[in-house]
Protein backbone atom coordinates (compact mmCIF):
# COMPACT_ATOMS: atom_id res chain seq x y z
CA UNK A 1 0.00 0.00 0.00
CA UNK A 2 1.50 3.78 -1.19
CA UNK A 3 1.84 6.03 1.57
CA UNK A 4 -1.31 8.80 2.00
CA UNK A 5 -0.29 12.13 3.07
CA UNK A 6 -3.00 13.87 5.58
CA UNK A 7 -3.23 16.70 3.01
CA UNK A 8 -4.54 13.86 0.68
CA UNK A 9 -7.21 13.01 3.20
CA UNK A 10 -7.77 16.47 4.42
CA UNK A 11 -7.32 18.50 0.43
CA UNK A 12 -5.80 21.65 -0.05
CA UNK A 13 -6.05 24.86 1.67
CA UNK A 14 -8.87 26.63 -0.53
CA UNK A 15 -11.33 28.99 -0.87
CA UNK A 16 -14.54 27.40 -2.32
CA UNK A 17 -16.89 24.59 -1.27
CA UNK A 18 -15.19 21.79 -3.32
CA UNK A 19 -11.46 20.31 -3.85
CA UNK A 20 -12.06 19.16 -7.38
CA UNK A 21 -14.13 21.75 -8.91
CA UNK A 22 -13.28 24.91 -7.08
CA UNK A 23 -9.47 24.42 -5.43
CA UNK A 24 -8.70 21.74 -8.56
CA UNK A 25 -10.17 24.27 -11.39
CA UNK A 26 -7.93 27.05 -9.54
CA UNK A 27 -4.59 25.50 -9.34
CA UNK A 28 -4.82 24.30 -13.43
CA UNK A 29 -6.05 27.97 -14.08
CA UNK A 30 -3.13 29.34 -12.26
CA UNK A 31 -0.68 26.79 -14.25
CA UNK A 32 -2.03 28.25 -17.62
CA UNK A 33 -1.32 31.76 -15.86
CA UNK A 34 2.66 30.63 -15.56
CA UNK A 35 2.60 29.28 -18.46
CA UNK A 36 1.75 32.49 -20.57
CA UNK A 37 4.21 34.81 -18.29
CA UNK A 38 2.32 37.72 -18.91
CA UNK A 39 -0.88 39.78 -17.56
CA UNK A 40 -4.05 37.74 -19.70
CA UNK A 41 -6.05 40.14 -21.77
CA UNK A 42 -8.61 37.60 -23.42
CA UNK A 43 -9.61 33.66 -22.12
CA UNK A 44 -12.25 31.16 -23.58
CA UNK A 45 -13.08 28.16 -21.36
CA UNK A 46 -14.26 24.68 -22.28
CA UNK A 47 -15.66 22.71 -19.71
CA UNK A 48 -17.15 18.83 -19.65
CA UNK A 49 -18.58 16.43 -17.49
CA UNK A 50 -19.12 17.59 -14.13
CA UNK A 51 -17.47 20.89 -14.54
CA UNK A 52 -20.09 21.64 -17.10
CA UNK A 53 -22.95 21.00 -15.29
CA UNK A 54 -22.12 22.51 -12.20
CA UNK A 55 -19.48 25.36 -12.58
CA UNK A 56 -21.40 28.31 -11.42
CA UNK A 57 -22.64 26.11 -8.35
CA UNK A 58 -19.94 25.04 -7.13
CA UNK A 59 -17.71 28.22 -7.73
CA UNK A 60 -15.47 26.35 -10.79
CA UNK A 61 -15.93 29.62 -12.79
CA UNK A 62 -14.44 31.74 -10.44
CA UNK A 63 -11.77 29.84 -9.52
CA UNK A 64 -10.79 29.27 -12.88
CA UNK A 65 -10.59 33.11 -14.26
CA UNK A 66 -8.77 33.84 -10.88
CA UNK A 67 -6.14 31.36 -11.25
CA UNK A 68 -5.80 33.24 -14.88
CA UNK A 69 -4.75 36.46 -12.68
CA UNK A 70 -2.66 34.53 -10.70
CA UNK A 71 -4.69 33.59 -7.54
CA UNK A 72 -3.71 30.62 -5.86
CA UNK A 73 -6.42 28.44 -4.00
CA UNK A 74 -6.32 29.96 -0.92
CA UNK A 75 -6.86 33.53 -2.12
CA UNK A 76 -9.72 35.11 -0.61
CA UNK A 77 -10.37 37.49 -3.91
CA UNK A 78 -11.62 33.89 -5.69
CA UNK A 79 -15.47 35.24 -4.48
CA UNK A 80 -14.70 38.58 -6.59
CA UNK A 81 -12.89 36.76 -9.77
CA UNK A 82 -15.65 38.55 -12.12
CA UNK A 83 -15.30 41.93 -10.65
CA UNK A 84 -11.40 41.48 -10.75
CA UNK A 85 -11.70 40.26 -14.11
CA UNK A 86 -13.46 43.52 -15.43
CA UNK A 87 -11.18 45.66 -13.41
CA UNK A 88 -8.12 44.21 -15.44
CA UNK A 89 -9.93 44.16 -18.48
CA UNK A 90 -9.86 40.76 -19.00
CA UNK A 91 -12.73 39.31 -21.29
CA UNK A 92 -13.63 35.70 -20.53
CA UNK A 93 -15.89 32.99 -22.33
CA UNK A 94 -17.43 29.75 -21.03
CA UNK A 95 -18.62 26.92 -22.87
CA UNK A 96 -19.95 23.68 -22.33
CA UNK A 97 -19.30 20.55 -23.87
CA UNK A 98 -21.54 18.08 -22.27
CA UNK A 99 -21.26 15.35 -26.04
CA UNK A 100 -17.66 14.46 -25.47
CA UNK A 101 -17.91 11.86 -22.96
CA UNK A 102 -15.14 9.89 -23.56
CA UNK A 103 -13.33 12.19 -21.01
CA UNK A 104 -12.60 12.69 -17.53
CA UNK A 105 -15.34 13.98 -15.62
CA UNK A 106 -13.81 17.22 -14.27
CA UNK A 107 -11.94 18.83 -17.41
CA UNK A 108 -11.16 21.71 -19.13
CA UNK A 109 -9.84 23.23 -21.93
CA UNK A 110 -7.86 26.74 -21.14
CA UNK A 111 -6.90 29.06 -24.29
CA UNK A 112 -5.36 31.90 -23.08
CA UNK A 113 -4.50 35.26 -24.75
CA UNK A 114 -1.89 37.77 -22.86
CA UNK A 115 -1.20 41.24 -23.27
CA UNK A 116 1.22 41.19 -25.96
CA UNK A 117 -0.35 38.84 -27.78
CA UNK A 118 1.45 35.73 -26.46
CA UNK A 119 -0.78 32.71 -26.39
CA UNK A 120 -0.83 29.54 -24.61
CA UNK A 121 -3.72 26.52 -24.63
CA UNK A 122 -3.72 23.51 -22.17
CA UNK A 123 -6.28 20.51 -20.73
CA UNK A 124 -6.30 19.89 -17.38
CA UNK A 125 -8.13 17.60 -15.13
CA UNK A 126 -9.22 18.12 -11.66
CA UNK A 127 -8.66 14.45 -10.20
CA UNK A 128 -9.55 14.46 -6.68
CA UNK A 129 -8.48 16.46 -3.02
CA UNK A 130 -7.15 19.21 -5.24
CA UNK A 131 -4.82 17.59 -7.11
CA UNK A 132 -4.60 17.87 -11.00
CA UNK A 133 -2.58 16.53 -14.09
CA UNK A 134 -1.93 18.86 -17.42
CA UNK A 135 -2.97 16.56 -20.51
CA UNK A 136 -2.33 18.68 -23.40
CA UNK A 137 -0.11 22.00 -24.26
CA UNK A 138 -0.87 23.25 -27.60
CA UNK A 139 -2.80 20.31 -28.87
CA UNK A 140 0.44 18.18 -28.14
CA UNK A 141 -0.46 14.93 -25.35
CA UNK A 142 1.53 15.48 -22.12
CA UNK A 143 1.43 14.47 -18.80
CA UNK A 144 2.43 16.06 -15.17
CA UNK A 145 0.54 17.22 -12.32
CA UNK A 146 2.25 20.80 -11.62
CA UNK A 147 2.87 19.56 -7.82
CA UNK A 148 6.78 20.49 -8.27
CA UNK A 149 8.94 23.35 -9.98
CA UNK A 150 8.86 22.45 -13.57
CA UNK A 151 10.70 23.48 -16.65
CA UNK A 152 8.67 22.85 -20.24
CA UNK A 153 11.11 22.94 -23.17
CA UNK A 154 9.61 23.40 -26.97
CA UNK A 155 11.90 22.80 -29.17
CA UNK A 156 12.05 20.06 -32.15
CA UNK A 157 12.65 16.72 -31.70
CA UNK A 158 16.32 15.64 -32.55
CA UNK A 159 19.61 14.39 -31.26
CA UNK A 160 21.48 15.81 -28.54
CA UNK A 161 18.11 17.83 -27.13
CA UNK A 162 18.26 15.76 -23.97
CA UNK A 163 22.15 16.17 -23.63
CA UNK A 164 21.80 19.56 -24.21
CA UNK A 165 19.16 20.25 -21.52
CA UNK A 166 21.20 18.22 -18.47
CA UNK A 167 24.13 19.74 -19.47
CA UNK A 168 22.59 23.19 -19.34
CA UNK A 169 20.88 22.28 -15.69
CA UNK A 170 23.84 20.38 -14.16
CA UNK A 171 26.35 23.07 -15.20
CA UNK A 172 23.93 25.00 -12.53
CA UNK A 173 23.93 22.31 -10.09
CA UNK A 174 20.33 21.35 -10.76
CA UNK A 175 19.19 17.90 -9.62
CA UNK A 176 16.50 16.74 -12.13
CA UNK A 177 13.55 14.78 -10.51
CA UNK A 178 11.65 13.49 -13.35
CA UNK A 179 12.13 14.10 -17.34
CA UNK A 180 9.73 13.24 -20.14
CA UNK A 181 9.63 13.41 -23.89
CA UNK A 182 6.13 14.33 -25.75
CA UNK A 183 6.29 15.19 -29.40
CA UNK A 184 4.08 15.50 -32.56
CA UNK A 185 6.05 12.60 -34.62
CA UNK A 186 9.67 12.00 -34.76
CA UNK A 187 11.39 14.86 -35.78
CA UNK A 188 8.79 17.69 -35.53
CA UNK A 189 7.79 19.90 -32.33
CA UNK A 190 7.99 18.26 -29.27
CA UNK A 191 7.87 18.85 -25.29
CA UNK A 192 10.42 18.12 -22.89
CA UNK A 193 9.15 18.51 -18.92
CA UNK A 194 11.56 18.52 -16.68
CA UNK A 195 10.17 18.13 -12.81
CA UNK A 196 12.58 19.55 -9.88
CA UNK A 197 12.43 18.55 -6.34
CA UNK A 198 14.34 22.27 -5.48
CA UNK A 199 14.21 26.20 -6.89
CA UNK A 200 15.16 26.74 -10.51
CA UNK A 201 17.42 30.37 -11.28
CA UNK A 202 14.98 32.02 -14.21
CA UNK A 203 18.27 32.93 -16.07
CA UNK A 204 18.01 29.03 -17.06
CA UNK A 205 15.61 29.93 -19.95
CA UNK A 206 18.30 31.88 -21.68
CA UNK A 207 20.90 29.66 -21.28
CA UNK A 208 18.42 26.27 -23.01
CA UNK A 209 17.46 28.71 -25.50
CA UNK A 210 20.95 29.08 -26.69
CA UNK A 211 20.27 25.68 -28.89
CA UNK A 212 19.07 26.84 -32.58
CA UNK A 213 16.43 24.20 -32.50
CA UNK A 214 14.77 25.33 -29.25
CA UNK A 215 11.69 27.26 -29.74
CA UNK A 216 10.61 28.54 -26.39
CA UNK A 217 11.51 27.44 -22.72
CA UNK A 218 8.63 27.97 -19.79
CA UNK A 219 9.34 27.87 -16.08
CA UNK A 220 6.63 27.00 -13.74
CA UNK A 221 7.77 27.89 -10.08
CA UNK A 222 5.27 26.29 -7.25
CA UNK A 223 7.56 26.81 -4.66
CA UNK A 224 10.59 27.64 -3.22
CA UNK A 225 13.39 25.34 -1.94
Amino acid sequence: MGFISIFDVLGPNMVGPSSSHTAGACSIALLAHKMLDEPPSQVEYTLYGSFARTYRGHGTDRALLAGVMGCSTDDIRIPHAYEMAQAQNLTWKFICNETETEIHPNTVDIYLTGISGKSISLRGESIGGGKIRIVRINEIEVDFSGEDNTLIVVHRDCIGMAAHITSCLSQRNINIAFMKLFRENKGDRAYSIVEFDNNVPEDIKEKILEKEDVEKVMLIQVREG
